[in-house]
């Protein structure tokens, strides 16, 4: 029987799995997926999690139950490339015939002093679990600072204040403007819904040192009884050890085939994989696809296609608080209700078509 091991069950390592089981006459294959959780996650909605308005529960769900399927709920320490095998914290060794790395990102701290260990984070689900119960126990009119103003910042941000409208929340962004990468229409729409609700926005800022409850903008210090870091990501921890070539991000530079070069056994999607576009839940799920195609092939001693389709993404959604969002749907830039109520309806097919 042939060895797939499969690394990381959020939304690539997911998608690689459901097609695979859903594909005619799937024999002669063993499939083993390692995640340190038993369950997957919406990770995409963790910041809800963090500010407390939705419940965990909600945002679960259980692996396929199929006897093709092995699951073993561990964390991976060390993938050995050369002896096809991925080392355990448990102390086994799993050997693979074919190996799929979709470990997921973590925060990236950019050699911040102090920031790994006094700032919280929403990047896992346990660790969004002990930022919501951090600041649950901020008390009345606390100051919580958040510190980078992308897409997460800005949707915790937002969720925060309604669920908790007594806080001082305060917002640092190291660019002219939060949301750097989406048009202009989009930040300002943002900007304003911010300010309007007591949100306070510090643009250009340098957070140079962070202590106990105090960062450093510019070396001057700011009190805060909670501080949450969304300032960046970068590929997981062990992709960094490979022995491969990275981008700045740490991530693995891929042939068109999602193979890392020099290893045709060894495939690499999600935030792991460097790519043209930027991180997200959707192109995870498109490269998973497209990676189970090239499997199914090679499996088959089918030939390879020239060129895989170039994949299209249906733009971005962000939520401001639970009536109002905004998004880019190709070039067209929304704000208002209509985005949020689109996430939503994102997020309910995704649970829908998953089996949830």
């Amino acid at each position: 029987m042939r060895k797939l091991l499969i690394l990381g069950g959020g939304y690539g390592g997911l998608r690689v799995i459901q097609k695979l089981l859903s594909t005619k006459n799937m024999t002669g294959t063993d499939i083993t997926l390692i995640e340190k959780e038993p369950y997957h996650s919406l990770k995409t909605e963790f910041y809800a999690l963090a500010a407390g308005t939705v419940a965990d529960t909600h945002l679960r769900m259980s692996f396929p139950n199929d006897v093709r399927l092995e699951l073993k709920f561990e964390t991976v320490t060390e993938i050995d490339l050369e002896k096809n095998a991925v080392n355990l914290s448990n102390g086994e060794s799993q050997a693979y015939d074919d190996l799929v790395i979709a470990l997921g990102c973590e925060d990236k701290y950019h050699n911040v002093p102090g920031a790994p260990e006094n700032t919280l984070s929403i990047q896992s689900m346990r660790k969004a679990r002990t930022t919501y119960h951090k600041l649950q126990n901020v008390g009345a009119n606390g100051t919580v600072a958040i510190v980078g103003g992308g897409l997460s910042g800005v949707e915790l941000a937002s969720e925060l204040r309604e669920s908790r409208p007594d806080l001082n929340i305060k917002m640092f962004d190291r660019g002219q403007n939060i949301l750097s990468m989406f048009p202009e229409k989009l930040y300002n729409y943002v900007t304003e819904w911010l300010v309007d609700h007591n949100i306070e926005i510090i643009n250009k800022a340098n957070i140079t040192k962070v202590e106990p409850n105090v960062l450093y903008n510019h070396d001057e210090p700011a009190a805060a009884d909670a501080i949450i870091w969304t300032a960046g990501i970068q590929a997981n921890e062990v992709v960094r050890d490979l022995e491969t070539d990275k981008d700045k991000m740490g991530r693995v530079k891929i042939t068109k085939y999602y193979e890392i070069p020099g290893f045709k056994n060894a495939y690499v999607i999600g935030d792991c994989a460097s790519v043209d576009h930027a991180p997200s839940a959707q192109l995870a799920e498109a490269q998973a696809e497209q990676l189970v195609s090239i499997l199914t092939k090679k499996w088959t001693g089918e030939e390879l296609p020239e060129e895989l389709p170039k994949i299209k993404l249906k733009g971005v959604l962000g939520s401001l608080g639970k009536k109002h969002g905004f998004g880019l749907m190709g070039e067209k830039a929304l704000t208002g209700r209509v985005p949020r109520v689109l996430k939503s309806g994102v997020l309910w097919m995704y649970k829908h078509h998953t089996g949830y």
